[in-house]
């Protein structure tokens, strides 16, 4: 169970590592594209169904958050809140993957730094874990359900996320 690797022959090590690579890299679609404002790349990350909860944070950082549930509505929503007023960079640590031939489960940290364009003193880093899931979409890998939950944050987060 944690195992980084647990195929044994050669040519399935190679897939599972080829299997792990584009699944966190669902993930890095998701944060880059957020933060180049790259629609298409971002959409990239998700599965048509997709669901995205980022209630778990939105309590902890005193906001209001409802399930985001399909592809398009996870990339208008989060888009339509940040154009042209927040800037973003994400950075994804310690992933963690579990491959199930076409599902996969993805655990990782995420430090979500947003600062406000208009006013950079008005900022929120906040330090989320993430719990993924996954599934395979021909070649590559994209997320079918996303849960992120708040560790700590630092700054004001209802000036980023608020109206």
């Amino acid at each position: 169970m944690f195992n980084a690797i647990n195929a044994q022959s050669p040519d399935a090590i190679v897939r599972e590592l080829k299997d792990r690579a584009e699944i966190v890299d669902a993930l890095y679609r998701f944060g880059l594209g957020q933060d180049l404002k790259d629609r298409e790349l971002f959409a990239s990350a998700f599965a048509a169904e997709a669901e995205l909860d980022f209630r778990p944070t939105a309590v902890k950082i005193g906001i209001e958050s409802e399930l985001m549930v399909g592809r398009d509505t996870i990339v208008d929503t989060i888009l339509g809140l940040f154009r042209g007023r927040v800037d973003t960079t994400h950075t994804v640590t310690n992933p963690r993957v579990s491959v199930d031939t076409d599902t996969a489960e993805l655990t990782a940290v995420v430090d979500a730094q947003h600062v406000l364009q208009a006013d950079p003193s008005q900022h929120a880093l906040l330090k989320n874990l993430y719990a993924v899931g996954l599934v395979r979409d021909g070649q590559r890998w994209v997320i079918s359900r996303m849960r992120i939950d708040n560790v700590w944050y630092t700054g004001t987060p209802k000036a980023i996320f608020g109206p």
